[in-house]
């Protein structure tokens, strides 16, 4: 029964947690290249498409706040030039002998991937539905024994669609939105930091339940552990979508970075 258990959990970490993780990460290091080949241009570039995505990035986590029960002390949706270069925040205060609003800490923290994720997918719905349906079609079966090659074939299949669209209007109206989106879905090291602080009391609790179906009835824990797998299949497709977006955004600024390099040069 230990070894079932032990296997449930970590499936259970891996294709949740886990996947927001690395697709943040993901995200975050396409965010990275992006303003490093804009160059003297990032400063501006962050501000313009800061005008929405910050107040985004914000609400998320305001809305967390909210659903775990924290109180919002006070909340910034966008500035400029402040003095630590910070545009936006929210600070927020909570019972720490609440155990439900202690675990509120990690999703508060990890909001922006999965809140700005989530308007990405409603826009897409909304803008290019055929797209986002043939999208979800590959990637909404989680393949465990393909591990990362499925995970990377799907994240292919996704960019060969969502190309595929480009002529239409639709389409560029989606990617316009979603990169001022995704340029804000970085997590900064203040949410990092808030976002641990709940993780490992979370990784407890989950591993509590599990102990607990175990016991009860085995069959309980497998139940659970397909539902999350089913969480975790259309988590990735979301995630894949918005990692799509963020990639494209980097390929935008290799080719302003070329143009600028042969215009002085």
């Amino acid at each position: 029964m230990i070894s079932e258990v032990i296997t449930c959990f970590l499936t259970q970490i891996i294709f949740t947690i886990g996947a927001i993780i690395l697709f943040g990460l993901l995200i975050a290091l396409c965010n990275k290249l992006f303003y490093k080949n804009m160059g003297g241009f990032g400063k501006a570039a962050c501000y313009i498409t800061g005008f929405l995505g910050t107040p985004v990035h914000e609400c998320s986590h305001a809305l967390m706040c909210l659903i775990f029960g924290h109180k919002i002390t006070e909340i910034k949706l966008f500035q400029i030039n402040s003095q630590d270069g910070t545009l936006g925040y929210v600070n927020h205060s909570y019972n720490t002998k609440n155990l439900y609003q202690k675990i509120g800490n990690f999703f508060i923290g990890i909001a922006p991937i999965i809140v700005i994720s989530g308007v990405l997918y409603l826009l897409s719905i909304l803008l290019v539905p055929n797209m986002l349906e043939l999208i979800l079609g590959q990637t909404k079966d989680i393949r465990l024994d393909e591990g990362i090659i499925g995970v990377l074939d799907d994240m292919l299949f996704t960019i060969r669609i969502f190309f595929s669209y480009a002529s239409t209007l639709n389409w560029w109206i989606f990617l316009l939105i979603g990169m001022f989106l995704s340029l804000h879905m970085t997590l900064s090291t203040a949410d990092i930091k808030g976002a641990w602080s709940g993780l490992l009391l979370l990784l407890l609790v989950v591993l509590g339940i599990d102990i607990v179906f175990a016991i009860v009835d085995i069959e309980i824990l497998s139940t659970f552990t397909r539902w999350c797998l089913s969480v975790g299949s259309y988590l990735s497709s979301v995630l894949i979508l918005s990692l799509t977006v963020s990639i494209f955004a980097v390929i935008l600024s290799y080719l302003f970075k070329v143009l600028l390099k042969k215009k002085f040069s």
